[in-house]
Parts: structure tokens; sequence; C-alpha cells
């Protein structure tokens, strides 16, 4: 009976360390979208061993992730630089920590292969199907206001990425405006073409955007992962044969598709500089002059930089 006790007792004290070290452990929730951080970071191996527990959350565009942020259901996210300030101007108190530049061609207007469109003007009264508040919502209003247009002279509905590539294909929409991989899977699967792309239309910058309590209690651990992130981009593009292949296994899409929407978007981390602010400060402006926002919105408060590049 003693022996029973005390190996009870023995067993209990050698667990102790392991329970304390498990309610120690930061869990850190992660907003993503389809072939995003998480698809990255497995590829690169950066997901093992981590010091924190991840509990990853997907969603289909950036306007229902930054709802998840304004609700504090996630701590962070990656977003597009349009959506952020969408939300921002709402009221949202999310912040950028971290700041990537992409090639922008692949955020894009699409139309079916066989339309007679020859650029945005040819989109005069035509639908134009994107989620609202979105890099594809940003393109089409950029891509109007460049040959003339106004939101006023096409048909713009809502609807989300999945929803509007049937919408397309079927010839309930004439236009899709979209982002990567989204286009690149439409491309290379002959459903669409690229009508106009987003070069010269945005800025191609994308951020990891938090709340207020994960910038303030998890900072540390942001801080980590940030690194992460920097460090598996780099690694993909020296591995990228190897990375298309995993990335296409992850988020379930054709490696053709996932070579090409990750080999053009060329992704780079960057530090949030004048660059970057004075970028973010044209998108904002020029969502303010859309009428998309009702006051203009200063983004330099916008940003967290003490964050390590």
């Amino acid at each position: 009976m003693q022996r029973r006790h005390f190996l009870s007792t023995l067993a209990t004290a050698s667990l102790a360390p392991t329970l304390l070290h498990a309610q120690s452990r930061v869990l850190l929730r992660a907003g993503d979208q389809k072939g995003g951080l998480q698809a990255l970071l497995d590829a690169a191996g950066e997901l093992k061993n981590l010091p924190y527990d991840i509990k990853w959350s997907e969603f289909p565009a950036a306007a229902p992730l930054a709802e998840a942020l304004n609700a504090d259901a996630i701590d962070f996210g990656l977003i597009g630089d349009a959506p952020l300030l969408f939300t921002q101007a709402a009221g949202s108190r999310i912040k950028a920590f971290a700041a990537g530049r992409s090639d922008a061609y692949g955020t894009a207007i699409l139309v079916r292969p066989d339309a007679p469109f020859k650029d945005a003007r040819d989109l005069k009264g035509k639908s134009v199907a994107t989620n609202r508040g979105s890099i594809g919502h940003y393109v089409t209003l950029k891509a109007l206001d460049a040959v003339g247009l106004t939101v006023n002279d096409i048909q713009l509905r809502f609807i989300p990425p999945a929803d509007a590539k049937l919408a397309l294909t079927q010839g309930s929409v004439d236009a899709w405006a979209t982002w990567d991989p989204y286009t690149a899977l439409a491309e290379t699967s002959g459903h669409a073409r690229v009508l106009v792309n987003g070069r010269g239309l945005s800025s191609g910058l994308g951020y990891l955007a938090g709340t207020e309590s994960a910038l303030r209690d998890k900072r540390a651990v942001l801080q980590d992962f940030k690194t992460r992130v920097a460090r598996a981009q780099r690694w993909s593009y020296q591995n990228p044969q190897a990375f298309s292949a995993t990335l296409a296994r992850i988020i379930g899409i054709p490696e053709d598709a996932a070579r090409l929407q990750f080999e053009r978007r060329a992704t780079r981390w960057i530090a949030i500089d004048d660059q970057v602010v004075a970028d973010q400060q044209r998108t904002a402006d020029f969502y303010f002059s859309a009428g998309l926002i009702k006051q203009r919105l200063e983004v330099r408060n916008t940003f967290d930089t003490g964050f390590s590049v």
C-alpha cells in the first residue's frame, strides 16, 4: 500500500513540470487565406518544434478574416492593403506589424476565354463579381478610373470566390475580380483569361495585422512568427520546385497553378518604411475619393513599427 502511494506520488511529481510547461505555452490564433501562411510555413519546415501553439483558421477572403479580428476571434491574420484599410476606416483598431510586397499581376479582372472584351472600357454596362472591400474590389475601381469610368458604369456583385468562379463560367456574370491562387487556377484550367492585371494599379502590399491585445500580450511570439515567415519565404524561392509541389498538395490545386501563382508573386517581406506608409496612404485616399470610406484615414497611425524585419 505504501509502495503504491509512493509510486503515485512519484508519477505526479514527474508530470508536474510537463503540466506546468503545457500551461505556460502561448496559443497564437492565426487567420489565414487559401495558399497563405500555413502552407508556406509547413512546406519550409518552420512549424516544427515551435515553442508555442498555433490554432489556424482559414478564411475564403479578407473581409471575413477582418471580421474575426474585430471580434477578437483570432490574434492576427494575413490581409491585403485595401481590405485592411476598409476595416480600419470602419473603426477597427487592428494594426499592421509586418509588410510584404508582391508582384500585383495576379490581382486581376478575369473574363471567359471567349469573351470579346479587350480592356476595362469594355466592362461598361457589364457585371463584375468580387468581394466587398477586397483587393479585387480595389483593382476593379482602379481599372475603371484609369479608363475614365466609375463604379456606376458597371454592375458590381459581391460574392465569395468559389461562387464568383461558378458565376463566371456559367455566364451569370461577365467578369470576376480576384487574386492568386484563384487567378492562376482559372488561367491554367482554361476557365478564364486575364482582362486587366494589377500591375500599375495595386501596390502589391500585404500585411500581417494583429489585434491590440495580441500586439500587447503576445509580442515576442508574434516577432518569432514574423521571423519564421520571412525565413520560409526565402526558402521557397531557393526551392521553387519542392515548394510548388508541397503548396499544391496542401491547398488542393494542380501543381502548375501553384507554381504559376507562387513564382510570379515574388513576395518579399520588407520594413514598414516611409515608402510603405506613402503607398498605403495613396490607397486610402483613393478609397476616400471613390466614396468607399466616409472620411480621410491617416494611415501612419495604423502601423506598429516596433517589430524587427
